[in-house]
């Protein structure tokens, strides 16, 4: 399961027991949010697998009929692919499945929600830049203080603001300690979304939800 997911695994540094799992945008790989990660998780591992699906030769997580409009079937069974994906990592590389983060931008952020929705117990918290609601579970999870940070573009052309708040209150209603971030601009990450990412992270001890 393991070779299943091109990725790259960067071990901690110093004392740290957290991973990022880190999840990138349609037409990324497995190198494109190493230097956000080691910067936000400051000393955390890095897992960062490449997405499988490919859109006009562009890697995404999960495939989408149209813009905003997702094939909802190929959504769960990826995430189900990728829960089992991170649970065989951390036997291999023997890291704390207990203390795994989402670091995810757009369709990698809309993915790590799905996780947190249908797979409960991988995530101990998760950052959503640019997400939206990826889908509605059958019954919510139990997500209770459960930390997660998103952010948002109020003039973001591919998801639109609402969705982003729908996804936030769904999150609230399952439990989830929900912090969400506007800022003025589009789809595009911002230094200041950025910086608040990193205090939050700061602020916000991941700890073992799960027992």
């Amino acid at each position: 399961m393991l070779d299943s997911f091109i990725h790259q695994y960067v071990p901690p540094r110093g004392d740290s027991r957290d991973t990022l799992l880190l999840l990138h945008g349609t037409g990324g790989d497995e190198r494109d949010l190493l230097e956000l990660g080691a910067e936000l998780g400051q000393g955390a591992g890095l897992l960062s697998p490449r997405g499988k699906v490919l859109e006009n030769g562009m890697p995404r997580f999960f495939r989408r009929l149209a813009m905003g409009v997702f094939d909802v079937e190929d959504l769960k069974y990826r995430t189900h692919e990728l829960a089992q994906f991170v649970k065989t990592a951390a036997k291999h590389y023997a890291f704390d499945a207990g203390r795994v983060t989402a670091l995810g931008y757009s369709n990698g952020a809309n993915i790590a929600a799905s996780l947190l929705l249908l797979h409960p117990d991988v995530l101990a918290g998760a950052v959503l830049l640019r997400p939206m609601v990826p889908l509605i579970p059958d019954r919510l999870p139990d997500l209770e203080n459960v930390p997660v940070f998103l952010a948002a573009g109020k003039r973001d052309p591919i998801v639109r603001p609402e969705q982003t708040a729908k996804l936030a209150e769904l999150l609230r209603e399952a439990g989830a300690d929900v912090d969400l971030e506007w800022s003025a601009g589009g789809h595009e990450l911002t230094p200041g979304e950025l910086t608040l990412a990193k205090r939050w992270w700061t602020r916000t001890p991941v700890e073992e939800v799960r027992s």
